[in-house]
């Protein structure tokens, strides 16, 4: 008896299966039929084929027998499905799609970029970097900016510098000597006053100049200069026009250099350069060096041509403030070539080594 029941079961299910996919064809699906669209006739399904027992050959592209149905197969193996064609849907007529009617159409792609129409607008306002010319008047902006520049550099600065002030031993007779500059404007233009000369205690100056000089900015680093320097010392007094430089060079070597035009057409040059290197916050060592050209034989000042003369100096100062540092070091001088006979012709040594002590100094 309990076997006869699943018998039963399995029969049951065989007849009352085709009887009932028959049924559900003839019915109407109320509520589920959209406007405009019909159902495609069911179909049932072909019977799987029973896989074969062998095994097929690995490969790693799939064989034309393996494709998909509708995928064509490129010579690389790899499939290249057909773009679907959506006007060809089974069941649905695009006649009549009154259900699927869009409220808002898309719009139609109007012309852009280069293909829009020439016009005659107004320009759009040009963009400005100060957001707060928004809400502020521009004259009150523009104020505001001029004073902010003027106190971070262009305002008008002005200082007074002896890089040398100091009095020179050596064998024979002591003298002294000076080497200053002065300077007042903005960081671009600046006006110029430098004066060096040195003399003999109790017998008076022995040279000396005075420079007024224009200087324009012509980069972060460095000056040109372009003026008038008059000698005083020694007579007969001499008037030059003058055109040079002054700056800072790589490793911090402060250089100047000039070019002097006589009224009388004697063309001189000069070369100066020294160096600060600072030893602890307040000890300073500064080497320094300075040559005289001349480019032609000069007899009444003692000039002979090439170079002139040059002084090598080593001073070590200590600043007790940074405006006011006392020094002492070691000068050493020569004359060289004509101006060395000159200075022999006149009683003078053609070279000397002095101890200097002096101070420097600027406010």
């Amino acid at each position: 008896m309990k076997r006869l029941v699943p018998v039963a079961a399995t029969a049951l299910c065989l007849v009352a299966g085709p009887v009932f996919a028959q049924s559900m064809q003839g019915m109407d699906m109320k509520g589920m039929a959209m406007p405009g669209m019909t159902m495609p006739p069911h179909k049932a399904k072909p019977p799987a084929k029973k896989r074969s027992v062998k095994a097929a050959p690995k490969s790693k592209a799939p064989s034309a027998a393996g494709a998909m149905p509708g995928m064509a197969m490129s010579p690389a193996g790899q499939s290249t499905a057909p773009a679907p064609d959506h006007t060809s849907m089974p069941g649905m007529d695009h006649g009549d799609m009154a259900g699927m009617e869009m409220s808002h159409p898309m719009p139609m792609a109007g012309p852009s970029g280069t293909d829009l129409p020439a016009g005659n607008g107004a320009a759009p306002p040009l963009p400005t970097g100060h957001y707060a010319d928004r809400f502020f008047p521009l004259q009150e902006m523009d104020r505001s900016r001029m004073a902010m520049m003027r106190e971070d550099g262009g305002q008008t600065n002005h200082q007074v510098l002896f890089n040398l002030a100091e009095i020179q031993a050596h064998q024979g007779r002591n003298g002294y000597r000076w080497d200053g500059e002065a300077f007042i404007g903005g960081d671009i233009n600046r006006l110029w006053v430098k004066s060096e000369g040195d003399g003999t205690f109790h017998e008076g100056v022995d040279s000396a100049e005075v420079q007024a000089l224009f200087s324009y900015a012509i980069g972060p680093y460095y000056n040109l200069q372009a003026g008038v320097r008059q000698d005083i010392r020694p007579t007969p007094s001499r008037t030059y026009a003058t055109v040079g430089f002054e700056g800072l060079s790589p490793y911090e070597f402060e250089t100047e250099g000039a070019v002097f035009l006589s009224s009388k057409g004697d063309l001189l040059g000069r070369l100066e350069a020294w160096h600060d290197a600072r030893l602890t916050q307040r000890l300073v060592l500064q080497p320094r060096a300075e040559l005289n050209f001349s480019a032609q034989d000069v007899p009444e000042d003692r000039y002979g041509a090439g170079l002139v003369d040059a002084e090598l100096g080593l001073r070590l100062r200590y600043e007790i403030k940074r405006e006011f540092a006392p020094y002492v070091g070691i000068s050493w001088e020569r004359k060289t070539g004509r101006s060395a006979d000159y200075a022999r012709a006149d009683g003078q040594r053609a070279g000397q080594t002095s101890f200097v002590m002096g101070v420097r100094t600027w406010f």
